[in-house]
This record gives structure tokens, C-alpha cells and sequence, in this order.
């Protein structure tokens, strides 16, 4: 959330109690631009639980370089990563190991031709807190190997 009258720093809101869910909004902030971090939700499009194929299909568009970074962070927490197709009441059922796979398909690409500025400080930090090496692709199974 954004500053506003009542609070006057930027916020990350997350389900609480769930490390996951902090580094999926931690991961939405990487990429939002400096305007849209002034927006709720950082000015992303989301249509909620219940999506039609189409309307999933769209999801998982705007949530492949979100998740990759989920990915690329928690493996620098030390902390198991799930892909999320975040569609349980939809009518389709979303091919998850499709997802991953794209998913999959950025690490490499953000390992390969380096990661922006902003996650790569917050990997470096939670590296130097968790204690944890620097990233390599064989941290990264292929998704058939995910559970």
C-alpha cells in the first residue's frame, strides 16, 4: 500500500503468517516502477479466484516474472518455493506443470542475463542473512522434478 495520511511510509501487505505470500509482494514491488509503487497493489491487473481459461491464461501472463522472482528468492531464504496457479474455484483447471515451466523459463533467462537491481539486493540480503550461496541454475530443478 502507498502512504497516505494515516501512514506515512509504503507498505507490503501479505497474508499473515505466510513467508511465501511476503516474498510474492516483495516480488510484485521489484517490478513495479517507481509511479506504480505509488498505487494499491502497485497499479496490477488481477482478476480473482474463479477465472475462466481465458481470464487464467492472462494470470499466468502478467505472473511469470512475479513468480520467477518468488522462485529466485526463496531459494536464496533457504525457503521451498510453489508455483501458483491461484485458480481453485475456476472452472478449468490450469496446467500447473505448463506454469512452471515458464516459470522455470525465467529463472534461467534472469540467472543467464542477470536480475534487476532492486531483486538482486533483496536476493543479496537474504543471502547474507540466511547464509545461503549465490544462485546457480542447479538450484532450479526442471518442473517434472517439483513436487
Amino acid at each position: 500500500l502507498p502512504a497516505d495520511a494515516q501512514v506515512p511510509y509504503h507498505r507490503i501487505v501479505f497474508a499473515h503468517g505466510f513467508y511465501a505470500s511476503a516474498l510474492h509482494e516483495i516480488s510484485h514491488w521489484c517490478i513495479a516502477g517507481k509511479a506504480r509503487r505509488e498505487l494499491v497493489d502497485f497499479g496490477y491487473w488481477y482478476c480473482p479466484d474463479g477465472r475462466d481459461a481465458q481470464t487464467q491464461s492472462q494470470f499466468e501472463d502478467v505472473e511469470v516474472k512475479p513468480q520467477a522472482f518468488d522462485w529466485l528468492f526463496c531459494v536464496a531464504a533457504g525457503y521451498p518455493f510453489n508455483v501458483s496457479c491461484d485458480n481453485l474455484e475456476g472452472d478449468i483447471e490450469p496446467d500447473r506443470v505448463a506454469f512452471q515451466r515458464r516459470v522455470h523459463a525465467q529463472v534461467m533467462a534472469y540467472l543467464e542475463q542477470g536480475i534487476p537491481e532492486r531483486p538482486a539486493r533483496f536476493i543479496k540480503a537474504l543471502q547474507n542473512y540466511y547464509h545461503t550461496p549465490e544462485l546457480k541454475a542447479e538450484q532450479f530443478p526442471w518442473p517434472e522434478a517439483l513436487n
